[in-house]
């Protein structure tokens, strides 16, 4: 399967996009977001990582290792997911539309 190389790469790119993101602004709001949105990337990433381990190996021990992965993305990608909308939502409170 070529898909979940393509998604490692990708995510793993746009984590360090993100990463990169932080130091360049000062504002500490956009900050916060910066590192929810790349808390997702970073679980996409662990989440591709561990089904392309098991679909590559096939092995019980790969199985184990990758159900791991999967659970840490998983648990990693919701939680930038419900940080990314609080964050949104604070910036949207702090700087109302005109």
């Amino acid at each position: 399967m070529v898909i979940f190389p393509i998604v490692i790469v990708l995510s793993i790119v746009m984590y360090i996009y993100y990463k990169v993101a932080i130091l360049k602004t000062k504002d500490g709001l956009t900050q916060r977001y910066f590192n929810a949105k790349a808390r997702i990337c970073l679980g996409l990433f662990i989440l591709a990582f561990g089904i392309n381990q098991y679909v590559f190996y096939q092995t019980r021990i790969s199985l184990f290792i990758g159900i791991v992965f999967i659970i840490l993305g998983v648990l990693q990608s919701i939680r930038g997911l419900k940080e990314t909308k609080h964050y949104r939502n604070e910036w949207n409170r702090l700087n109302p539309a005109d």
